[in-house]
């Protein structure tokens, strides 16, 4: 893959083209103390992959990212956590890598840009909505990158401006809304029932009237969600 790195700092980019060195499948093609260097240079070059420092004078990553047209695969490089959430709603960030780096967790991340540059050259690129199922789903909480496993997630609740995230083995609390959190949702898994509740359709136990029962949780469904609801099961 043809890469390219934005850090306004040295040394960063200079930890990250050692690290790249380290994997024979990338090729940096060039490195850029800031944003707009890079836009000039992706105006006349395309690449497959960005290593994005966020914090950049003048113009910042996520500022960057708003300018691409057609934007390759991102991987986030940062020592701030807080950007998590707003970072992944967008599908074509990769992942969110927080210094210092480390060699094994930068292989992982380059792992999953191959694997979506896989599927990308195997499958025509479509304009629906369907979310291509990926077993990562990151969570910020309390400064820090919880990785939860999409198939444990059995329920997600609305409580104001959190939301509650119901797992096989632990419940989280996450400062997000509920449509931040469907938009990054499979939708092969996970159905809203509820302007509440999201529910992991697999998990259902029981269906009655208006409601399912999902492990102990009863949860209401919706009048307007219902039809959906039984068309669903039926791929079941």
């Amino acid at each position: 893959m043809n890469c390219i790195i934005i850090d306004d700092e040295k040394m960063a980019r200079v930890i990250l083209k050692t690290l790249c060195d380290e994997v024979k499948s990338l090729n940096i093609v060039g490195e850029f103390s800031n944003a707009m260097q890079a836009i000039k240079f992706l105006n006349a070059n395309e690449v497959d992959l960005i290593f994005l420092d966020l914090h950049m004078p003048d113009f910042n990553g996520l500022d960057f990212i708003q300018t691409l047209k057609n934007p390759p695969k991102i991987i986030l490089t940062t020592s701030d956590p807080k950007f998590a959430i707003e970072a992944f709603e967008y599908d074509f960030i990769i992942d969110y890598l927080l210094k210092p780096l480390e060699i094994n967790r930068f292989k992982k991340a380059i792992t999953k840009a191959e694997k979506k540059q896989i599927i990308n050259e195997k499958v025509p690129v479509s304009t629906s909505n369907t979310k291509e199922i990926d077993n990562d789903f990151y969570v910020n909480i309390d400064r820090r990158l919880i990785k939860i496993d999409l198939p444990s997630i059995y329920l997600i609740e609305a409580k104001g401006d959190y939301i509650k995230i119901k797992t096989e083995d632990k419940d989280y609390v996450v400062h997000s809304t509920l449509k931040k959190i469907e938009e990054k949702l499979p939708e092969a898994l996970f159905l809203k029932i509820h302007r509440s509740f999201i529910i992991n359709i697999k998990k259902i136990i029981d269906i009655e009237d208006n409601s399912v029962l999902i492990k102990k949780d009863v949860i209401p469904v919706s009048r307007s969600k219902r039809p959906e609801l039984m068309k669903r099961l039926d791929l079941l």
